[in-house]
């Protein structure tokens, strides 16, 4: 299923976002703060990982979104890179079965031929294990880009419409990378940091912004409501005037 870009239709508005999503930033901080290796500031990390996961499925929430290692990542040192790696292997092989038994289902999104065997492996497992799944649909963006995922989205829809002279977002949208979620109504970034660091360029036209000094390490199940509360007290417009928002709420 593809859904109806927020550009050219004015998407409901739940008043608990059906789709968040979060670039989870701070780990290294965090853990540099305690005179603690980097890597133990990755390793909590998974943990607010699953504590999300759980609060959103209390919640209602029905897509979660989160950045887990960008394009950009790859400069990172290599021990640092190659520790990520081994962690995102860890958090396979343990949580995959969690996921699965609370009707979870897991999408791993980018450009995945720059990993190794293994992982692409447990990521396809992964991924048709819990398809059928309809709880929760948690997505890790993995060596991906904003950019790259519009540019891999174009070059997928010229060879769908090879005699195109001309092309709609109607065309490009089914090749985005998450074309089979709505686009997010509530964008979280933890660590203090003010900029959405080329994560979901297209789908993030019309999303709500909350950036939180919290580490990604502390970010818990009040952390997320806190962040909710700020998105319900939005006046979500696109494009249009208060007054035809008012009106609408009073014809609905």
């Amino acid at each position: 299923m593809t859904y109806l870009s927020s550009t050219q239709a004015v998407p409901d508005i739940p008043a608990v976002p059906r789709h968040v999503a979060i670039i989870m930033d701070g780990n290294g901080r965090w853990a540099t703060r305690r005179f603690m290796p980097r890597v133990a500031g990755h390793a909590k990390g998974v943990e607010a990982v699953r504590a999300t996961v759980e609060a959103c499925v209390e919640r209602g929430i029905e897509y979660l979104t989160l950045f887990a290692f960008s394009s950009e990542n790859w400069r990172r040192p290599a021990e640092e890179v190659s520790l990520l790696m081994r962690l995102f292997v860890m958090a396979l092989e343990r949580e995959v079965a969690k996921m699965h038994a609370n009707e979870i289902r897991l999408k791993v999104v980018g450009d995945l031929s720059r990993f190794d065997d293994k992982l692409r492996r447990l990521i396809a497992s992964a991924e048709r294990r819990t398809a059928n799944n309809s709880r929760l649909t948690v997505t890790v963006c993995a060596n991906y880009g904003g950019r790259w995922d519009i540019m891999q989205a174009i070059s997928k829809m010229v060879v769908h419409h090879p005699n195109a002279s001309d092309f709609s977002e109607d065309q490009l949208a089914p090749h985005l990378a998450m074309a089979y979620a709505p686009e997010p109504d509530l964008f979280i970034r933890t660590g203090g940091e003010e900029r959405i660091s080329n994560f979901l360029l297209w789908q993030l036209a019309y999303t709500e912004f909350y950036f939180t000094e919290t580490y990604w390490p502390d970010f818990d199940a009040n952390a997320l409501d806190r962040a909710i509360e700020s998105y319900q007290q939005r006046e979500r417009r696109f494009g249009r005037t208060s007054a035809q928002v008012t009106e609408q709420k009073k014809a609905s």
